[in-house]
């Protein structure tokens, strides 16, 4: 479907940035979006969180001489509304024409693609850290869930799980803190965004290295790419990144220990655990389920209770420890999430009963991640839009004592 091309609205109607937007959510203020976007794509994903409202009326509605009063009843006009659409184009349009009419309304610049480049570096507490020399931070991309990690030690730094849409940030970070970026390692082949791992080793020669069962679904990469199994470990500065096997989300899925720190990937959420289904389909899905609760039980648990658990993603259903980063303690954890005491006939029963759509696009994007298909950094984008959905459903996952 061809981009519409929108006239030049009467009344220019103020723009507010994807960074501001994000600040005045974080901080509690109640938010109205009025999302332009057709309703599969509205249904789709939005933007979310707990002060959020969102109406969607699709920009078409407003493409017409006399505008339905039908359609203008469903724009609030006692508060402050925010026009949000794919790219920043039809919003401009609608807030233009809303702004005309005597609204109080902004549109959201550059749309739903701003928003997806909103990425967040917070700082973890290292307070655990017996040499003093380790910072871990933590990117956050509001959009879709996905987190990513630097660690630095020394002069020396990794990224674990990197998108290859901010790869220039991670360099830029790690020498803000003296560092050089050494490593770039994925804790598996991921199927909700594009890896930055080898975009990282490809334009800063930085070294790629994936968890060793990854070559068993046919990774093709153009470039050398180092292995990592379980056991083994990595050196960054004075600080050890030890690979943990924690088979389940994917037959390779590898968390890494550093310090206190235990990376989860799409393994262990700090509200949920990880859907099964993404590597053989629901085929083998029951297999993957119970795989996973072995890993949980014999792997996981036993570390601990003061390791700090550090997923790849987080829902709406997450809170921010008190660092603001998306993590917690296996302790916490393991007193809070029903799912981690049932036994394993009933995970596998529960896991499996209520799992969210998959990701989008995400054949494509693990063709991509295997280096089975090339796309450019505009398609790359495109194909992460959305919700990650890599873990079960969080409903019931946890209790409220």
């Amino acid at each position: 479907m061809s981009t519409p091309e929108f006239p030049e609205p009467e009344t220019e109607a103020p723009s507010v940035t994807a960074s501001a937007l994000k600040e005045r959510i974080d901080a509690g203020e109640q938010v109205t979006i009025l999302d332009t976007r057709v309703p599969s794509e509205f249904e789709s994903w939005q933007i979310d969180g707990a002060s959020v409202e969102n109406v969607n009326v699709p920009y078409f509605d407003f493409l017409v001489d006399d505008i339905d009063p039908e359609t203008l009843a469903q724009v609030p006009d006692d508060r402050r509304v925010t026009v949000s659409c794919a790219k920043g184009e039809s919003s401009r349009y609608v807030a233009g024409l809303l702004a005309d009419r005597g609204y109080d309304v902004e549109h959201l610049e550059d749309g739903m693609n701003g928003w997806a480049r909103l990425y967040e570096y917070v700082e973890l507490d290292t307070a655990g850290d017996t040499t003093g020399d380790l910072t871990v931070a933590q990117y956050q991309r509001p959009s879709s869930g996905c987190l990513a990690y630097l660690v630095v030690s020394g002069d020396e730094a990794a990224v674990i799980d990197p998108l290859r849409a901010f790869a220039d940030e991670y360099v830029a970070d790690a020498k803000a803190l003296g560092a050089d970026l050494r490593y770039a390692v994925d804790t598996h082949v991921h199927a909700d965004h594009v890896s930055g791992v080898r975009t990282l080793a490809e334009e800063y020669g930085v070294e790629a290295v994936v968890p060793e069962p990854a070559l068993d679904r046919g990774l093709d990469y153009e470039i050398a790419v180092s292995t990592i199994a379980d056991g083994e470990s990595l050196a960054v500065g004075d600080a050890e990144i030890e690979a943990l096997h924690t088979p389940g989300h994917t037959s390779g899925m590898t968390s890494y220990r550093v310090a206190e720190f235990l990376f989860t990937g799409d393994g262990l959420f700090t509200e949920s655990v990880a859907r099964p289904d993404l590597e053989d389909g629901d085929d083998g899905a029951p297999d993957a389920a119970r795989t996973l609760y072995e890993t949980l039980q014999e792997t996981i648990l036993p570390l601990p209770d003061e390791t700090v658990i550090a997923p790849a993603h987080f829902s709406d259903a997450a809170d921010r420890a008190a660092d603001g980063s998306y993590t917690t303690t296996l302790g916490d954890l393991r007193a809070s999430m029903d799912a981690l005491s049932m036994d394993r006939d009933e995970f596998v029963e529960y896991v499996l009963a209520d799992m969210p759509p998959r990701p989008a696009n995400y054949e494509d994007v693990i063709a991509t991640n295997l280096g089975q298909q090339t796309v450019d950094d505009r398609e790359a984008f495109e194909l992460e839009l959305g919700p990650n959905n890599c873990a079960a459903s969080t409903d019931a996952m946890t209790s409220d004592d």
